[in-house]
C-alpha cells in the first residue's frame, strides 16, 4: 500500500492536471494512480507530469531505446513501480521483454543491440553507477553513434526519469497493474 493516497479524480479541480493524469494513463507511463499521488500539490503535479511525458515520449532518441533506459534506471533506483511499467508506444514499436530483460543485464554482449544502443545503455548505467566514466572519450564514444542534440535528449531523460524513480522508490508504490503486458 503506497504511503500517501491518490487524489480521487473528482477532487481535481484543475482541468489541465486532470487532462494530464489521463494522457498519463493512456501512454502508460506513468499512470494515473503516480500523477493522482502528485495531485496533492498541483502545480508540481503537472511541471513533473510535463516533464515525464514530454522526455519520454517527445524527441528523436527511439522510444524504444529510451524506455529501456527508464526501466534499467527504475531497477537501479529499486524502484518497483516504475521498472513495473511499460509505455503503449514502445509495446507497439515492437519493444519486448526479452530486450528489456537484455538492456537491463548484459547489453554489451548482447545481440539484440548495435554499438549506439549500448553505448547509450552504457551512458545512463555510468550516469548512476560511476558518472566519472562519462568523461571525453565517452562523450566522443557518444557522438559516434548520435548528435549531440540527441545526446542531450538522452541525458535529460536519464536526468528525469532517474531522479522520479530515486524518489517514487520511497513512496512504496509496488509494481503498478500493467495493461497490454
Amino acid at each position: 500500500m503506497a504511503f500517501l493516497a491518490p487524489k480521487p479524480m473528482d477532487q481535481i479541480e484543475d482541468g489541465d492536471l486532470r487532462r494530464l493524469i489521463a494522457r498519463c494513463d493512456e501512454l502508460g507511463v506513468p499512470d494515473a494512480r503516480f500523477g493522482q499521488i502528485l495531485a496533492h500539490k498541483p502545480a508540481q503535479a503537472k511541471a513533473a507530469l510535463g516533464a515525464i511525458v514530454h522526455s519520454h515520449f517527445e524527441g528523436n532518441v527511439d522510444h524504444r531505446l529510451k524506455e529501456i533506459i527508464r526501466i534499467q534506471l527504475a531497477r537501479l533506483a529499486e524502484d518497483a513501480y516504475f521498472a513495473s511499467l511499460r509505455s503503449r508506444k514502445a509495446l507497439a514499436a515492437g519493444l519486448t521483454e526479452d530486450m528489456i530483460a537484455a538492456g537491463c543485464g548484459d547489453y554489451e554482449d548482447s545481440p539484440l543491440f548495435g554499438d549506439a544502443w549500448k553505448c547509450a545503455l552504457a551512458f545512463a548505467e555510468q550516469m548512476v553507477l560511476d558518472a566519472a566514466k562519462v568523461d571525453a572519450a565517452f562523450y566522443d564514444e557518444m557522438k559516434r553513434h548520435f548528435s549531440e542534440a540527441e545526446i542531450m535528449e538522452i541525458g535529460a531523460f536519464i536526468a528525469i526519469h532517474f531522479g522520479v524513480a530515486k524518489a517514487t522508490r520511497p513512496l512504496n508504490l509496488g509494481p503498478a497493474a500493467c495493461p497490454g503486458r
